[in-house]
């Protein structure tokens, strides 16, 4: 069966439509001094703020925040990594760990993400990606299809190179796509570690100011060197609304980072397009007990909206303009694809919101002897 896009035209979307007369809310952002800055909201990646946002920049080490992505999506937290050779005595911050020493992949992560460990970002790379040139392949790789095509990684721990670098706009991507794996989400969000393997005990303590001077902090990382400067990449939560961003080059990182996120939830708030289990739209169904089929999503879909607006976005439909029975409640039927100028920002499951059984012999038998009774 052909797909096709429909445009909604149901009352709840009509006003979605971007034909309203929006009244913009007046605000003032914030003046920040760096040589790269963005906020964005994370389920959408809607882009709330920006300073020069494609400005190629190193980034120090919220490189780690991709090579936590991989390292994740790649292994289990119980793998058991030996340090090799190259890891011992890592310039810059460390996890001071020894030659041949085995750690859990989850003790490293914890290390690499809390106290900024070089040397479990090589541990890492060559447990996962068989060498450091390997797992930056690999992260390269995993930056293009989130989108993040001004970046470039020739390490897992951002250590300086004139061939590693990336964008606020693109680092920021990248960050909002990890915060949407719970294991990162934790990680990140975690003040204090013990770790649980090694040669010894090591207490961890998060550098990220934002967990605990921010209300509804959540991570990410932070990150220096004399080449990148101070860089930080954070995230609150607060209701429906998690938001992300990146300061790069930014000598009041922290402070700078609230500022934004003060800017984000001050004026923008979340607007549901869709809430769960709404059953509006509907579409044809053929030789079943019913000729229609109610479509639903299984989760509320939100967007982020300057304060006093609708938000002017498009929302269509992608579904078969005729299905056969059976179906059965919660089938995936389409997709509902959310749009802003131009940009998809969602793509949400349809599914079947209830059972349509079909009409076979029995039904026709039923409805012969029906009529002969009549």
């Amino acid at each position: 069966m052909k797909k096709v896009n429909l445009l909604l035209t149901f009352a709840l979307f009509i006003l979605m439509a971007g034909n309203v007369a929006n009244t913009a809310f007046a605000y003032t952002e914030p003046e920040i001094s760096a040589g790269g800055a963005v906020l964005m909201e994370v389920e959408t990646t809607k882009v709330l703020y920006a300073l020069s946002p494609h400005e190629r920049l190193p980034m120090a080490s919220t490189t780690k925040i991709m090579t936590a992505l991989v390292a994740i999506e790649n292994s289990e937290p119980d793998d058991m990594v030996e340090v090799p050779d190259i890891a011992f005595g890592a310039e810059g911050s460390s996890m001071y760990l020894k030659r041949g020493e085995m750690l859990s992949m989850e003790d490293l992560l914890y290390g690499l993400m809390l106290t900024s460990g070089n040397d479990a970002a090589i541990a890492i790379a060559v447990h996962v990606g068989g060498s450091v040139e390997g797992f930056a392949k690999m992260m390269n790789a995993r930056a293009k299809s989130i989108g993040a095509f001004n970046t470039n990684f020739v390490n897992p721990n951002g250590l300086p190179d004139s061939k590693h670098y990336t964008t606020a706009y693109d680092l920021t991507l990248i960050a909002a796509e990890a915060l949407k794996n719970p294991e990162f989400a934790k990680i990140t969000g975690t003040k204090t570690y013990k770790t649980k393997t090694g040669d010894y005990i090591r207490w961890l303590k998060n550098k990220n100011k934002i967990l605990s001077q921010y209300d509804g902090g959540t991570g990410v990382k932070t990150g220096y060197t004399k080449q990148a400067g101070k860089c930080l990449v954070f995230s609150a939560q607060k209701g429906n609304m998690h938001l992300v961003g990146t300061v790069l080059d930014c000598g009041e990182m922290f402070p700078s980072a609230m500022d934004l996120l003060d800017f984000g939830f001050n004026n923008f708030s979340p607007y549901t397009v869709m809430s769960k289990g709404d059953d509006s739209l509907n579409i044809n169904v053929r030789n079943g007990l019913k000729n229609k089929l109610a479509l639903t999503v299984k989760q509320d879909i939100i967007v982020p909206a300057e304060n006093g607006t609708v938000p002017d976005i498009d929302i269509h439909i992608k579904v078969n303009k005729t299905v056969d029975a059976p179906v059965r409640k919660y089938d995936r039927m389409g997709a509902l694809e959310i749009y802003d100028n131009g940009r998809l920002l969602l793509t949400v499951p349809l599914y079947a919101a209830d059972d349509v059984l079909q009409r076979d012999y029995i039904y026709y038998l039923k409805r012969l002897l029906n009529f002969w009774a009549a």
